[in-house]
This record gives C-alpha cells, structure tokens and sequence, in this order.
C-alpha cells in the first residue's frame, strides 16, 4: 500500500475554516489521511483522482441524478482510497439519500456535510495550509531523529543504540535482524516472554524461503495477528548496492504507525547502511590480508613462502602444528544461474557473510586458523596441535558450516574438499593441492557434500595432474569403441557394464536392474567383449574396463 502524509479527517474537522460542518457517514474512517484536496465539477473526476485525495462538491450534483449513482461514485472514491468527501447540502436538498448513509458508513468511507456559509475555496485553502504546516513539522522532527542517528554512528554506539532511537520515537517495538553480523537487536519495551516469541516466530515465518519476500529491496508493509489481535506491521529493508543486508521490523501494538513512522525506519535504513558499507570495506580488507597471506604460503615461489611463514604469528599459526585446509565451491540450485560470471557476482556480493559465519563457527569451536577467498571458493587452512582428534573435530566443524550456509543462503549449494592432514604449516601446499583435487575430483564421483581425499580411493591416483595424457589414451583404447558404438547405434552397452561392475557379473541382478531379459544381458556381455576387444572372464580385462569406466567419470567431469 502506498503512504500517505497529511491530515486526518478528525483533524480536518477541527479546522476553524471547517465552522458548523460536521461529518455524517462513515465515521469509523475519520482517520483516513487527506494528503490532497479536490474540487469535484465534473462526474468524471473519478478517473483522474488519487488515493489521500479529499474530495469536495455541492448536492447539486447529486440532486440531478439518482440514488444508485450517487452510491456508485460513494463506491467508486471508496474503491480508490480516497479520504472522504465535503458536500454542500443545503440549500440543493434537505439532505442525503439514507441509501447513501448507510452505504458511506458499511465503507467506512467519511461524508462531511459542509456549512452552506463556507466558500469551498476556504475549505480547500485551510487544508492546504494545515497540510504544510504538519508538513513542516514532520520535516522537523525526523532532521532531528536523522541527528540522533547521526550522533550515535560517530560516536561509535552501533546498531544497538540505532534500535533504541527507533523504538523512543515510534513508540513500538522494533527489532533489526543484521545478517552481515548473524546478530538480533530488540527493544520492545515492557513486553511479557509470551510476546516477544510472538514477534520472534513472526519474523520467522517472514524469513520462510517459500514466499521470497525477506529478499524484497522495498518497504513490506501488511497485517499481522498478534496477542489476538490484528496489527500493523512494516518491514524495511537495509540495502546496499542492490543487496539486502537486514530488515528493520515493528509493529503497531502500542500507537498506529503512520508517514512519521515510516520516514523515522527509512532514515534509520539508510543510517545502518552506511555502518554496514563501513564493517564490509573494513571486511575486505582482513579478507584479502589473510587471502595475500594464504597464497604466499602455498606458492612454489620459495621466497614468497618463506616471507608467510615469518609472518604466521601474526595469525596466531604454530609452525609445528599439525595442518588441514578445506577448499569450498558453491554452486546455485538453479542450473539457469550457474554461468561463470553471475555465479562469481552472486559469490563476490555474499563472500563477506560466508566468511563471517564460518570464522563465527571456528570460534565457538575454538578453532585455531584462516579463512580466505579465491574466485568462486574460499579456502579454510585449520590448525591442531593433536593429531588424534583432527577427525571429530573436522566433522563437527563442517556439518555446522553447511547447516549454516544453507540456512543463509537456501538457494545455494556447498561442497567441500580436505586434504590431507600434514605436520608443519610448511606442508599446508600439499594438503591445498589435495583439496583442489579431493574437490574437482569428489564432485563427479560421490554426492556428498563433504569429502575427503582419502574417500576418493583409486581415484587418489588417477586424479594426478601429470596423469592426464595416459589416462585419455588409456580410454581410447578401452572403453572408447564402446561409447562410440552406443552413440551410434543408440544402444546401452556402457549401462550394461557399469551395472556388471555393480552387481559383480551376477547377470540375473543385471537384468532386474535393467529391465532386461536375461538373454539380452547375455548377448550384450558378448557384444562388449566383441567391441572392445577384451574378454570379462579374463581378470586383467575385467580390471582394464572398470578402470576406463572411472576414467570415463573424470573425463566427462
């Protein structure tokens, strides 16, 4: 809904220009705000007017036509959020239609009978002046909170005290929920347990994945039930450069929330941003520190290597620890999103937060070591000084860095790869070197999205940069005739041999897999042996395929 700022109808009526008027339909509307003033000379007005609009005209309009007309306009101003109208009565007729009345107050839609002594261009005037001066006023009042929000950002009282700034004015609780901190801060004043869940679980269902709206870089603002009862509730947003970093709630349990309101939480956004634009330069900062650290301790560059190593203690790095580095990829669930440059946008706008939740992870654990970032992935360099417990450790540490980012961000999806574990941080480019590997290596052969080097089997071998030129000839002249003969022939030899491996020759296994008579299993055993030259019941073959097959799966990967 769009926000007007203005006057009431109750105020209006309070207007000495308003003289012996006084409202005769619709008073549960008398709240409605008049943000313009119309005069009403021609039956089409109702196309060109707004919402907030206060329309005023005489009965004599009325007196021409019917009553169902007259309650098709009351309908229709209804319809397009206007105000309210000020009709002239008297002398055009004795008074309005009690069809009219009764329709005016079923809308909640104000008519003011407006003293035949008033010249509507008074009343107009008077609106008008009474508009720019509550206009002014607010003006006033929200430079004042804007110096406020200022006072406390130089004087270094953070987010906390923005929140109390917010809650004195619009005297409603309020909770800002910052994700570039994962923090939550509340004022709701004197309010019991049973509430503040209320307002938690409703926050909550806000952030549902489900309806997308906590991604919205616009004001939210609807009804919510709270202690039973229906409230006003807005929701805006903390955006910078064109992401959303939080969300500002409060909710009208104690006074209506109104333009004032409205202006207070918007001055306040943009009072946050600029906080937020302030901790994220100074998060790039640490963050591409640690990552120059990072690549000089892997490079093969010994000088470079060296230079790390003397500055480790800078990062609380025991050079006789033992090490393990993770390296993490992330992928969108959306295949439509994953080309390269939007998926290295989406990580470079989000690559703060991730690294924000895992260092938050390591030091809840007590995790001693780096977090850094390169293109698409970030890198994490772990450090133990007892080896035994490396494993436990690691496993706890990366299942609550996925439930985390894929709590924060549902639409993505992480793999991670570990190395080897290795003593001395002068290793830690061995142990990088098996998680590249573990990483581009595990993501075609084992869905999971953990992995280690050491599940990765006979692949541990096969993965070998240097290995690449024998592994392709070595798939040339095994397994390839026989992917050609299928894409040719539109067969399904390969299905069949990898589902031999599986089942371990058992052909009657195969056949149920595949659906297949068991004669077909039999002829399709004799036409791979046939293609490729080899014979499954020699053991040596047999070995060759398999392994052509995991080469295949690396390839093609």
């Amino acid at each position: 809904m769009s926000r007007q700022n203005g006057i009431s109808v109750e105020d209006m009526l309070g207007l000495e220009v308003m003289g012996d008027s006084k409202l005769i339909a619709g008073f549960k509307g008398i709240r409605n705000t008049i943000s313009r003033v119309n005069i009403m000379a021609d039956p089409d007005i109702i196309d060109w007017v707004q919402e907030g609009e206060f329309l005023l005209t005489t009965a004599y309009f009325f007196e021409k036509d019917n009553v169902e007309a007259q309650k098709k306009l009351i309908k229709e101003c209804s319809e397009k959020h206007l105000a309210g109208i000020g009709i002239k009565v008297s002398p055009y007729l004795d008074s309005l239609s009690d069809d009219v009345i009764h329709l005016a107050d079923e809308l909640s839609f104000p008519l003011i009978d407006i003293h035949q002594s008033i010249p509507l261009s008074d009343v107009m005037m008077g609106i008008f002046k009474e508009i720019f001066n509550k206009q002014a006023s607010l003006l006033e009042r929200i430079e004042k909170v804007h110096e406020q929000f200022m006072a406390v950002m130089l004087e270094g009282n953070g987010i906390e005290e923005v929140t109390q700034v917010i809650h004195d004015n619009i005297k409603n609780p309020v909770i800002i929920n910052l994700d570039i901190s994962n923090q939550m801060y509340e004022k709701l004043g004197d309010l019991d347990d049973k509430l503040r869940y209320e307002f938690l679980e409703d926050i909550r269902e806000f952030y549902d994945p489900n309806n997308g709206r906590s991604k919205l870089k616009k004001l939210d603002e609807d009804k919510v039930i709270i202690d039973g009862k229906f409230v006003n509730r807005m929701i805006m947003p903390i955006v910078l450069k064109d992401n959303v970093y939080g969300l500002i709630f409060t909710w009208s349990t104690n006074t209506p929330l109104g333009g004032f309101d409205l202006s207070i939480i918007e001055s306040a956004a943009t009072t946050i941003a600029l906080a937020v634009l302030q901790e994220l330069s100074i998060k790039e900062v640490e963050i591409r520190y640690r990552s120059e650290f990072f690549e000089d301790l892997i490079s093969p560059d010994a000088k470079r290597k060296r230079k790390a190593l003397e500055r480790a203690h800078f990062f609380n790095l025991n050079p006789n620890d033992y090490y393990v580095i993770e390296v993490m990829s992330f992928k969108l669930k959306f295949e439509d999103e994953n080309d390269d440059e939007f998926l290295f946008e989406y990580v470079q706008d989000h690559v703060s937060n991730m690294v924000t939740i895992i260092e938050d992870i390591m030091r809840y654990l007590n995790l001693r070591g780096i977090v850094a970032t390169k293109l698409n992935g970030v890198q994490v360099l772990l450090g133990f000084e007892d080896k035994s417990v490396i494993d436990d450790r690691l496993r706890n540490f990366n299942s609550r860095v996925t439930d985390a980012l894929s709590e924060k961000f549902n639409n993505m999806k992480v793999k991670i790869g570990i190395g080897r574990v290795y003593k001395g941080l002068d290793n830690v480019n061995k142990s990088f070197a098996d998680a590249v590997k573990t990483i581009r290596t595990g993501k075609a052969i084992i869905d999971k999205e953990v992995i280690s080097f050491d599940e990765l089997g006979i692949f541990k071998i096969l993965c070998q940069d240097f290995l690449t030129e024998e592994l392709e000839d070595f798939y040339n002249t095994t397994l390839k005739p026989l992917v050609d003969y299928d894409n040719k022939k539109s067969t399904e030899l390969v299905k069949t041999l990898e589902a031999y491996f599986e089942y371990n020759g058992n052909l009657t296994r195969m056949s149920e897999s595949l659906y297949t008579h068991y004669n077909t299993i039999l002829y399709r055993i004799n036409r791979i042996n046939q293609i490729t030259g080899m014979d499954l019941d020699d053991p040596n073959d047999r070995l060759n395929l398999e392994i052509a097959l995991k080469i295949r799966e690396l390839l093609i990967n």
